[in-house]
């Protein structure tokens, strides 16, 4: 990604953007944040959210002497683009309005304030149409980081279903998937779909095994 800046700027009005995040609930379950996928992925923002300098600087963001603020792209293209590395594969697609100080880049923005419009999921990694966002075990502190997912292969995990999701993230965003539930399956997502179907019987079976054991 290149970032060749042009000069400084101020808007009170709000500038469009697009980019990847992954999504994150708090560790009571009320709220949801995200955290970026490059700049400042230790650090959790949440819907409405004013930029801190990660490295621990005093200076207002974003400066010209780091890399701090938030980052956005002008067209949904680059962001989707972005999303075909293996590492960025369980993010979600943000639509966001960028506001206040900001600096203006060949491809996108980086700024001071910032609000989350829309969240854009797409298919869990079985191939399926995603339906929520299950827990995967990882986060920072105070948050636990969210993928989204099938039922099939959600399994024992806590879940956040779309619905739930859109209500924690508050009036005003909304949260849809690129794949629709309707869609028709191709043979290599069947494939995957029974396969993790077969792996959740059987961790259930061995889970009843081992109970009678205990048992007998």
């Amino acid at each position: 990604m290149r970032w060749r800046t042009r000069h400084r700027e101020h808007s009170d009005q709000p500038l469009g953007g697009f980019k990847l995040a992954h999504p994150m609930l708090s560790a009571d379950g009320s709220r949801i944040g995200f955290s970026g996928v490059t700049v400042g992925r230790g650090h959790v923002y949440r819907v409405v959210d004013d930029a801190v300098c990660v490295q621990g600087g005093k200076h207002s963001c974003p400066s010209r002497w780091c890399d701090c603020g938030f980052y956005c792209f002008h067209d949904q293209g680059a962001a989707e683009d972005l999303a075909c590395d293996p590492e960025h594969r369980d993010a979600v697609l943000l639509q966001v309005a960028a506001s206040g100080r900001y600096r203006r880049y060949e491809r996108g923005l980086r700024y001071s304030r910032q609000r989350v419009k829309a969240v854009q999921i797409g298919r869990c990694r079985c191939g399926r149409p995603a339906t929520g966002f299950a827990d995967t075990g990882s986060g920072s502190v105070g948050w636990r980081r969210l993928v989204p997912s099938c039922v099939a292969c959600v399994g024992t995990r806590p879940r956040v279903d779309l619905t739930t999701f859109g209500g924690l993230a508050g009036a005003g965003v909304t949260v849809t998937c690129t794949a629709p539930p309707g869609e028709p399956e191709s043979p290599a997502g069947l494939v995957a779909l029974l396969s993790a179907e077969m792996s959740l019987l059987q961790a259930r079976l061995d889970d009843m095994q081992a109970r009678l054991e205990r048992l007998t």
